[in-house]
């Protein structure tokens, strides 16, 4: 049985958009497209590899994870790091139809 990874948008808030989170809490958030579940992860990778494309600061290269509730494989890209709630905002109007669970 070959087990592939589906691919989903992750987010990283820093700044002003994680005022409500403990500062040493690095988190990547993500949405499962298989099961809909929210989940998260410590993110791995320094701020510094992270490069300004399409109008967000991103990861192009991504990373990867499971889904804690349907145990999916799933890689995590593009991941945009969002450090404010202008950013917020945008981020929510560009990437909203990605983050909708699939049917299938």
């Amino acid at each position: 049985m070959s087990r592939s990874s589906i691919e989903t948008v992750g987010v990283r808030y820093t700044g002003w958009a994680a005022l409500n989170r403990d500062p040493l809490e690095d988190w990547v958030e993500y949405t499962c497209p298989h099961c809909g579940t929210q989940g998260h992860k410590a993110a791995r990778r320094p701020r510094s590899e992270y490069h300004f494309t399409d109008g967000f600061v991103q990861d192009l290269q991504g990373e990867m994870s499971v889904c804690r509730n349907c145990r999916q494989s799933l890689h995590l890209s593009p991941i945009v790091l969002v450090h404010d709630r202008d950013e917020q905002r945008r981020f929510s109007a560009v990437f909203e139809a990605n983050l909708d669970v699939s049917k299938n």
